[in-house]
């Protein structure tokens, strides 16, 4: 059984062979009445995340509606819960990074449900998005001097392979995973240099500094004490400055899985363009 937001639209065979339910995540009985009432439920995958990060956004959704899948789970005597958090809750200074950990917390605090908690470092969509802007010509931009922030991306189908691994392996059981993709750290530069190669084209940067985050930031906090919205835009601003100047990199050789390279995602996005598939919000089924 696939979970997915009241009104998206997934392609015919995003969820083939599987059985395609609405709830509202936000609202625990939605979950328990659409999803689970009357269903013979062992398992439960969660892939719920904030869209923006901002505080509000991030305590509902990756903190309570993951808390409202997770008491209903439980209320269906489910076994295991398969968490997708993420790397960067390691060092974190953002609000969506706390509300993740809380939930964390919580679900390693429970006793009664087996439990698997894989945090990526990144997505090759979440590092793919100025390609386009390069067909067009336009330049690369990158902060500071290209060479910090490196990161290993893991393709979104070796993840999905790797979660649904969690059910059977025990050795992942009751476990906390950090997960990359089978590349060696990439810095901002050096992903630069390998779509302008692949694209065919020369080279061309723009080089920002990173002392901008800190101007953009300091004045929308300044002006949050009179506007709320803008102390939003001041958290948006530092959840850039955070993926500009923190590396997304696993190095131990068990923490890097999949086939796709991130020159193989390049080199197919290049030709069919990027893909926008809508986003399951969580995966319940009998084993």
């Amino acid at each position: 059984m696939a979970v997915v937001r009241d009104g998206s639209a997934p392609r015919d065979d995003f969820f083939d062979g599987a059985t395609v339910v609405t709830a509202d995540v936000t609202d625990e009985s939605s979950l328990s009445a659409n999803v689970f009432l009357g269903k013979d439920t062992d398992v439960v995958i969660s892939c719920l995340a904030s869209r923006s990060g901002v505080k509000s956004d991030s305590y509902l959704i990756d903190y309570q509606a993951t808390l409202n899948a997770l008491n209903a789970a439980r209320a269906a005597d489910a076994r295991q819960f398969i968490l997708l958090s993420a790397y960067c809750v390691q060092k974190p200074l953002l609000q969506f990074q706390t509300a993740k950990l809380k939930f964390e917390g919580v679900l390693t605090g429970c006793g009664d449900i087996t439990y698997s908690i894989v945090r990526p470092t990144t997505f090759f969509k979440s590092v793919s998005g100025q390609l386009e802007l390069l067909q067009q010509g336009w330049p690369f931009v990158m902060f500071g001097d290209g060479d910090r922030c490196k990161c290993n991306p893991i393709a979104e189908q070796d993840l999905a392979t790797y979660m649904l691994n969690c059910v059977d392996d025990r050795s992942k059981h009751n476990q906390i995973l950090n997960l990359g993709g089978p590349d060696d750290g990439m810095s901002m530069k050096e992903q630069g240099d390998m779509i302008f190669e692949i694209l065919g084209k020369e080279p061309k940067f723009v080089v920002a500094p990173i002392e901008v985050f800190d101007i953009v930031i300091g004045a929308f906090a300044f002006l949050g004490k009179w506007f709320p919205g803008m102390e939003d835009a001041a958290e948006l601003g530092r959840i850039g400055k955070y993926y500009a100047v923190e590396d997304m990199l696993t190095t131990a050789v068990d923490e890097k899985y999949g086939t796709v390279t991130l020159r193989e995602h390049y080199a197919r996005i290049a030709v069919e363009g990027q893909e926008y598939d809508p986003h399951t919000t969580m995966l319940a089924g009998k084993k």
